[in-house]
């Protein structure tokens, strides 16, 4: 089983999903793809060069986001996620899990996605990337939930797995990287979350939250490496600043 590309889901509730959608489009300069499902719930952003990696979903339970990885063989894929501690929770062509720690994940077949977009450059001067899922996870969970999300995709823990935040490396040309979050021992969330980062790094970072406040978002809590925002359907992201052409921050 390999893990050949990633999608971020983006599921947004019903009545705020016009808005979420197009706040989406607006960042990644995509357009919407044709309605899928039964209910027109699916949709995907096509970007202007390269392979989508986008998607959105109408989600009663929203907002959140899931992740899918799509490979090579989805059977042998689900096998290995229940075996490595995943829960199966949905089947057709594709396979509905929920890794140990409870983030939903979605394994399906691929569809010859290899070339990962540009990044984009935004009116007032900002330059930045939609490239990283960061997953949410409780302190006492994060040791099984850092072992499996890195077998089960191949890609090695990077760096010092005792720190707060720890990524797994990405291969060349995949679209997103995952980084494993620590939680603080006072947060109160049980199950593990996620959240999309959307790498801008220096001066570009002010001017992308300028982009995105114009666009609808608001502004969180500002950090020094990052920005927490919230766009119009209410899913909370962040900018971090990271270069959006490596993904890693500026020396």
């Amino acid at each position: 089983m390999r893990v050949v590309w990633a999608t971020i889901f983006l599921d947004l509730p019903e009545d705020r999903f016009p808005d979420g959608v197009a706040f989406w489009q607006a960042v990644t300069a995509t357009h919407l793809s044709a309605p899928r499902g039964p209910g027109g719930e699916f949709a995907t952003l096509l970007p202007p060069d390269g392979d989508a990696f986008l998607r959105v979903q109408r989600f009663d339970d929203g907002p959140r986001v899931h992740l899918d990885l799509h490979v090579d063989d989805v059977a042998g894929a689900a096998a290995r996620a229940v075996d490595l501690g995943a829960t199966e929770q949905y089947r057709e062509e594709h396979v509905v899990l929920a890794s140990p720690g409870g983030f939903v994940f979605c394994v399906v077949h691929d569809e010859g996605e290899r070339r990962r977009p540009a990044p984009v450059d935004g009116p007032r001067g900002g330059r930045a990337r939609v490239d990283q899922l960061c997953l949410d996870i409780p302190a006492p969970l994060v040791d099984r939930e850092r072992a499996f999300w890195s077998a089960l995709t191949g890609w090695a823990v990077a760096g010092d797995a005792s720190l707060e935040l720890v990524p797994l490396a990405r291969p060349d040309g995949m679209p997103v990287r995952l980084l494993l979050q620590r939680l603080g021992e006072d947060d109160g969330r049980t199950a593990v979350t996620a959240h999309v980062d959307v790498a801008a790094a220096g001066p570009d970072r002010d001017d992308v939250v300028a982009e995105h406040v114009d666009l609808g978002a608001q502004v969180v809590a500002r950090f020094a490496q990052w920005t927490v925002m919230r766009d119009p359907a209410g899913l909370t992201y962040c900018l971090t600043g990271r270069s959006p052409d490596t993904g890693v921050r500026p020396v």
